[in-house]
């Protein structure tokens, strides 16, 4: 109710009124005229662009290949992914080295997901070579989807087919799930055997026994290569906001990061805060102990990896071990988050994917892929981290790390399975049995005897 409407109407009120109103627009108007305009929002950045966009469709093309994927193949390729029920993302855009995601599609991968917000994805990208497709997936390799990408530039129908092709072709193999089969049959005739199925301890002590001398030989050359992309990665999670907490491990990349550059005393201090801070996250869900809907049991099971890594830590002798500390926590904090989940997911996941077989420094692995122990006529399917991964792809021996052997710096995995848990494991990629048993049943502390 206006300030004339209240007490005692005059005579000529309307006219009044009118006046008034005609003198509030006059102010109004001048008030514009004078007054400075507010200030322009600023430009999202490419991660919440694209992001953005993949809230409205699946399938997001940039500019420069529109030409090869037009309106008409978007949409129908947005129609193809919505048919999956899966959640799949496609992402074509160009890199390269110093853009806003340092050329590499893993760090577009891991912005664009935290843009999302974290979750369930299956992200299809453009990779580092405009003919070359990347998958990635979150938070386990339950459809196979770097294996099903990959196959692509294998296959002889994807030969000489455009960029609109291939990605539908990735999406139909992601949607059947049998993107390893596909990558192995396509890549036989190369002279590589086929991935085993489940890798154990058998397999772990023939990744012990194969590698050769020569891998050691070219690990200081690449090493800074390695470090510097990491902390290109580390910037560009910084500069775009991404949270450390939207990716299944809480524990920060940076601590990895720093972690590779420290000596023995220090990894074995970050090592000490890391398990400090998994028994405080550990307490903090104890009052769900008793919920019905199988909490308990995550929550039994980021217990029993608290205290395997007090017991690693305690009997730790190296890097090797104190990595193991490291990997046993990644094990808790992944059992902390699904006894945090409030209620079933709609469908089955994959576990999230350990640490890095090649250097557990180097923080969560993002990929599965096969690899050769030098001297080896078969495979291990191993998780890898994207640096490591790029390194394979690129015929490039990864940063192992290393651990003593009879007086002799060698890579881990090289130490006697039995002699060794984290060689018979790979920190988490060779079994599919927790490292956390393994210590409780005395795998550890036997080998240090």
């Amino acid at each position: 109710m206006s300030t004339t409407e209240r007490g005692p109407r005059p005579a000529h009120g309307a006219p009044r009124a009118r006046s008034a109103g005609a003198a509030a627009g006059v102010l109004a108007a001048l008030l514009c005229l004078l007054l400075p305009a507010p200030a322009a929002r600023a430009a999202p950045s490419p991660g919440e662009e694209i992001a953005n966009h993949l809230r409205d469709s699946p399938v997001y093309v940039h500019d420069a290949y529109a030409g090869a994927v037009d309106e008409a193949r978007q949409r129908d390729l947005a129609a193809r992914i919505e048919a999956t029920g899966l959640p799949i993302r496609v992402v074509l855009v160009p890199l390269a080295k110093g853009d806003d995601f340092a050329g590499d599609p893993g760090t577009l991968a891991e912005v664009v997901r935290g843009r999302l917000g974290g979750g369930e994805l299956i992200l299809v990208t453009t990779g580092e070579q405009a003919e070359w497709l990347e998958g990635y997936e979150w938070p386990g390799d339950e459809h196979q989807a770097q294996d099903a990408v990959r196959a692509i530039g294998h296959l002889d129908e994807m030969r000489d087919a455009g960029l609109a092709a291939r990605v539908e072709k990735a999406v139909e193999l992601i949607d059947a799930g049998n993107g390893t089969e596909v990558y192995d049959e396509a890549v036989a005739d190369l002279g590589a055997g086929p991935s085993p199925a489940a890798p154990g301890a058998e397999e772990a002590k023939g990744a012990a026994d194969g590698g050769g001398p020569a891998l050691p030989l070219v690990l200081g050359g690449i090493a800074l290569a390695v470090v510097l992309a990491a902390g290109a990665l580390f910037y560009v999670r910084r500069r775009t906001g991404s949270r450390a907490a939207a990716a299944p491990f809480a524990t920060p990349q940076a601590v990895f990061a720093a972690a590779r550059a420290a000596d023995e005393t220090e990894l074995r201090r970050r090592a000490e805060d890391e398990v400090v801070a998994l028994g405080e996250a550990v307490r903090e869900v104890e009052a769900d102990a008793a919920a019905p809907d199988g909490r308990a049991a995550h929550l039994h099971a980021a217990l029993d990896a608290y205290a395997s890594a007090g017991t690693v830590l305690d009997g730790a002798r190296g890097r090797a071990d104190l990595a193991g500390v490291l990997a046993l926590v990644a094990e808790g904090r992944d059992a902390i988050d699904a006894a945090r989940r409030t209620r079933p997911r709609p469908r089955r996941t994959g576990t999230p994917l350990p640490l890095c077989f090649f250097n557990p420094l180097h923080g969560r692995a993002t990929h599965r892929t096969r690899w050769r122990p030098l001297g080896r006529r078969r495979q291990l399917h191993v998780a890898a981290c994207a640096g490591c991964t790029t390194a394979l792809r690129e015929r490039r021996a990864p940063e192992v790390l290393t651990d003593t052997v009879d007086g002799r710096d060698v890579p881990y995995f090289e130490a006697p399975a039995e002699d060794s848990v984290w060689a018979a494991t790979g920190y988490g990629s060779l079994t599919r049995e927790p490292l956390a048993p393994r210590i409780a049943r005395g795998d550890f502390t036997r080998a240090r005897g």
